[in-house]
């Protein structure tokens, strides 16, 4: 994605900024509610665990069409940021529909309209927010940080909320998320109209020819579902282990806070640590966190495991936008992001499924099923980072 990087700072970056802070901060703060008690409204709603795993999994069915359809045809119209609009709105008005809705079909039909025109918006606010941060010369980072700390304090409201709202009203807490994220969607400032010779030139290269780009996308993929043991369990194994609520919050989120100071400091990171480079970081350390945690470590050694979230989650996030960002062209920006998502999702739910069983059969020691996957995810980064790969795109 080539962008010309401004030689002075815009003045209307601070309005930007804020604006797509704003937006991160609002999509974050919804799935630090929905993540958590989406379930407990489902339980509410008299349906059984099978059931509700069922309709769990709906948003992973629904994104394998919905997310690389709208972001084609977003880039084929060079209209992000009105189609990011629409799609925050339809959302509002599809978890309405899903709050009034009750037995499994209906759920399910509800959800899955909901999940239709909700799961295309992240990868579409990535597009907007690489295309239009590079036009002004900023780092993605320290605007990404905004969501990752949102998530924290969504999660914290929520959980406040939930002991003195009833479970079957806890919908609306969602709901109300989607229409902040529609508030917040409105105010984004337009990016621009694409020269026509861009827009309507030559047809873009096919991405999917790209042995670099299905490396980067295999690699961010491969290391971000080595958090699914982490994800899943380490709550539970925690609670065995007797740590109290306010220690397992605590090591969340140091975990998160780790996360947020490398997005930061990403304009400051030094320039040996390429796209592919900080994949390798998150790769390793993965692999050294998650053998560490398939041995139970002890109480001590939890802060300094948790502070490899950084490189685990943030590195490997980074690595792979500055790849999008300086590999794919502008052109192709939101139908690249929507490859990553799709592809993301699909090994993500594959691991977890993975984690679930290994986790029933071997407790703790499941972790090592996580390294293999942070390991491969680095030799997916190595083969990406060869100079001849990367000429591909």
């Amino acid at each position: 994605m080539q962008c010309d990087s401004a030689s002075e700072p815009s003045p209307m970056f601070f309005g930007f900024a804020s604006r797509l802070a704003g937006l991160y901060a609002a999509i974050f703060a919804m799935n630090g509610v929905h993540l958590p008690f989406f379930p407990l409204w489902l339980k509410a709603k008299d349906l059984g665990a099978g059931e509700i795993g069922m309709v769990l999994a709906v948003p992973m069915i629904v994104r394998l069409l919905a997310v690389p359809a709208a972001t084609r045809l977003v880039d084929r119209r060079g209209s992000l940021r009105e189609a990011i609009v629409i799609a925050t709105l339809l959302s509002v008005a599809g978890y309405v529909v899903l709050a009034s809705a009750s037995g499994l079909v209906g759920i399910v039909l509800a959800f899955a309209a909901a999940s239709l025109v909700f799961t295309p918006i992240m990868p579409l606010v990535e597009a907007y927010a690489l295309k239009g941060l590079t036009a002004r010369g900023r780092a993605y980072g320290p605007v990404r940080l905004w969501g990752s700390a949102a998530f924290v304090l969504g999660s914290l409201i929520a959980g406040i909320a939930a002991d003195v709202i009833a479970a079957r009203h806890l919908i609306w807490l969602i709901v109300l998320g989607t229409a902040l994220i529609a508030l917040s969607a409105a105010r984004l400032e337009p990016l621009g109209t694409e020269p026509p010779h861009l827009r309507d030139g030559a047809p873009a290269p096919t991405l999917l020819r790209s042995r670099a780009f299905i490396a980067i996308v295999m690699a961010a993929s491969l290391v971000q579902a080595s958090h699914a043991t982490y994800y899943g369990f380490s709550v539970l194994a925690w609670r065995t282990q007797g740590y109290d609520g306010m220690t397992i919050a605590a090591l969340w989120g140091l975990g998160v806070a780790a996360e947020i100071v490398l997005f930061a400091l990403q304009g400051r990171l030094p320039a040996f640590l390429t796209p592919a480079m900080l994949l390798m970081l998150g790769a390793a350390g993965g692999a050294l966190r998650w053998t560490a945690m398939a041995f139970d470590p002890p109480a001590i050694v939890l802060p300094l495991l948790q502070l490899l979230h950084a490189a685990t989650f943030g590195a490997s996030h980074l690595g792979a936008q500055m790849f999008l960002l300086r590999a794919v062209p502008a052109r192709q920006g939101a139908t690249a992001q929507g490859y990553l998502a799709v592809t993301m999702g699909l090994v993500m739910a594959a691991t977890t499924a993975l984690s679930g069983l290994l986790y029933a059969a071997y407790g703790a020691a499941s972790y090592a099923a996580m390294a293999l996957a942070a390991i491969a995810g680095g030799v997916c980064a190595l083969i990406a980072n060869r100079p001849r790969q990367i000429a591909t795109i």
